[in-house]
């Protein structure tokens, strides 16, 4: 019996044995034992023979259920992930979420939980992260993700390559300031301990940066601070909305009965601030002729 590729372990797919006797170990246990290893010392510590002892076994007993270690890493890195979390889930009460999520359109405040519930577990485990690179096999976790974000955009009037691109777009931001924030653990907040860093450094030099001292020192309202995480999050969602009311202004898609209401909505209460400019272009528009 050949070797199993990393897609049938992923998938469930490969092949187990019919005869023999029981085996003493499962892939389900190995790959969370990796992952046990992975959280106390580090990706770079990984290796089949560590593995093997921390399971107590031969390394040559581990490779009747995974190959080699790209094919672990790769089962580690769709476990890590979990299952995409539920969209009808979406709700207030996230200790990151600043919003009242009633007041907004469902597809905003399941993206937002996406993307928070993202930080997260990448913030929990920085090494998912480095095996999230590049092109590789994905798994049924993974695949998962992208079909929640997917199904929240069905309704909006973007294309396929738009959700895709906007998964893209979500993800680089959340993975950006999880693995800083990880970086910056037990170090208090992240702008924090940027500001303290900054401060020695222009201690004798704040008078050629006189911006960057400012924006560090000036008191804001109550959570202004180390926001970088909603305050992008909401950036790209505004830029998301603009796009969907577009196409929905020029009618190439129909959108969901809330989201279409509320633009019309909005659409109408602009069209009636600007009516009395509209009398005066009319009333000023030379007339023909003269």
């Amino acid at each position: 019996m050949s070797a199993p590729t990393t897609l049938d372990l992923l998938w469930g797919s490969a092949q187990r044995p019919k005869r023999g006797p029981k085996p003493s170990l499962t892939l389900e246990r190995i790959v969370a034992e990796a992952i046990e290893h992975a959280d106390a010392e580090g990706l770079a510590s990984l290796s089949m023979q560590r593995l093997a002892e921390r399971l107590g076994c031969a390394k040559m007993a581990l490779y009747r259920y995974v190959p080699g270690k790209a094919e672990l890493e790769a089962l580690m890195l769709d476990a890590a992930l979990g299952p995409a979390p539920d969209p009808a889930a979406a709700a207030p009460g996230n200790e990151h979420d600043q919003h009242d999520q009633h007041d907004e359109e469902p597809w905003r405040a399941q993206l937002r939980a996406r993307a928070i519930t993202m930080f997260d577990r990448i913030q929990a485990q920085p090494w998912a992260h480095e095996l999230a690179q590049g092109v590789r096999p994905v798994g049924p976790n993974e695949v998962g993700w992208m079909e929640s974000a997917l199904t929240t955009l069905a309704d909006s009037g973007l294309t396929g390559a738009e959700g895709l691109d906007t998964i893209a777009l979500l993800a680089g931001h959340v993975r950006g300031l999880a693995l800083q924030a990880a970086a910056a653990a037990g170090d208090g907040s992240m702008e924090a301990a940027l500001g303290r860093q900054v401060s020695q450094a222009l201690a004798a030099r704040a008078d050629r940066y006189p911006r960057t001292v400012a924006a560090f020192t000036e008191s804001g309202p109550p959570g202004a601070r180390d926001n970088a995480l909603d305050f992008g999050i909401d950036r790209i969602l505004d830029g998301l909305g603009v796009l969907i009311a577009r196409r929905h202004l020029n009618g190439r898609r129909t959108l969901r009965p809330g989201l279409s209401a509320s633009f019309d909505g909005h659409v109408a209460e602009v069209r009636r601030g600007l009516g009395d400019h509209g009398d005066v272009r009319r009333r000023c528009r030379p007339r023909e002729g003269g």
